[in-house]
């Protein structure tokens, strides 16, 4: 099959958001997309054009956090496992057009905004509708695709885990499955909730914030963690704002790793005396979020957490609403 002539000259960008992993009560197993409501970009996009030969450029705020070896960039994992995916399909990879890839790192890495995820997603989501004009449809499905993804994951975190890629690839707030043909459900949410989402400006790396966590767990907390989220999801079906917040309450890693951000206390409960339905930590740490059900209460909340809780000048804050749309490609003539 020839590759579709529009595609020669043009550049396809795919763009994957930012998430916030656990969601406090969903451990590994609940994950959510955020869209800063200010129109800013909070997330990583990977451009993709045909090139002679495939070659990798990194671009962005915190392109200089990465490997400077393009081959150990995510990115060029990415589009080797994609490759050799494909040649598990059966498709002849050596009459593949080769590509040209730019990562545009806008998330910091190790902020516990799923800045390895985005890069993914971004990445992988991109291939997949590139190459659909030599197959004449996308060669993964969205599901196969999310397989591929968590395992590019766990090869950085050291487990796979979906509760970033999910969210980022899917939009929303979504479900770990986890099962081979349904990996990720979405879930309903809440339209009116704000979600104040706050980088500190420090990194914590999630094999350091897995090492902090106990081996085993309790079983009073084990019990309280499996009815938190029955009731989490129930409530989010029959639209039971107030009974949902009341679960969003982490007893198994939040306990332990509060320790390792500056001011999370004093954060939390300034969070909750102002307004906030619920307070955590996004994913691993150090970011933090606040579930706000108006925009004032949200508006309070940033305004003191950029004063506060921001470490140094590489910190952040953005009130946000979830990003149902999830990964998103545009395409542009060159």
């Amino acid at each position: 099959m020839m590759l579709d002539e529009k595609l020669k000259n043009s550049m396809l960008r795919a763009y994957a958001p930012a998430s916030i992993g656990n969601v406090s009560l969903g451990f590994d197993l609940l994950g959510a997309a955020l869209k800063p409501i200010d129109g800013s970009l909070l997330g990583d996009e990977v451009d993709i054009e045909l090139a002679e030969q495939f070659s990798l450029d990194v671009k962005g705020r915190f392109a200089d956090k990465l490997p400077s070896d393009p081959n150990s960039n995510i990115v060029t994992r990415c589009y080797l496992h994609f490759i050799n995916a494909l040649e598990k399909q059966g498709h002849a990879t050596s009459a593949i057009p080769a590509l040209k890839m730019t990562l545009h790192k806008h998330l910091p890495i190790g902020s516990g905004l799923g800045s390895s995820a985005s890069s993914i997603v971004a990445a992988l989501h991109g291939l997949n509708q590139f190459y659909a004009g030599h197959f004449g449809t996308a060669p993964f499905t969205n599901n196969q695709l999310l397989l591929v993804m968590g395992e590019l994951e766990g090869q950085i975190s050291g487990s796979i885990h979906y509760d970033n890629v999910a969210p980022c690839f899917l939009g929303g707030l979504t479900l770990m499955a986890e099962h081979q043909e349904q990996v990720a459900l979405q879930l309903p949410v809440f339209e009116n909730w704000y979600w104040v989402s706050c980088y500190s400006g420090i990194s914590v790396s999630t094999a350091a914030a897995r090492d902090i966590l106990p081996k085993q767990v309790a079983l009073p907390d084990a019990i309280q963690f499996g009815r938190q989220l029955a009731v989490f999801t129930d409530a989010l079906y029959r639209k039971d704002e107030k009974l949902a917040a009341a679960m969003m309450r982490d007893v198994i890693a939040e306990p332990y790793r509060k320790s390792l951000l500056p001011k999370f206390d004093e954060s939390r409960a300034f969070a909750e005396q102002n307004g906030a339905l619920a307070f955590g930590i996004s994913g691993s740490g150090p970011t933090v979020f606040a579930v706000c059900d108006n925009l004032q209460n949200a508006q309070i909340i940033n305004q003191w957490l950029m004063a506060n809780y921001i470490q140094n000048d590489t910190g952040f804050s953005h009130i946000c609403q979830l990003d149902t749309m999830g990964a998103t490609v545009s395409h542009s003539q060159n």
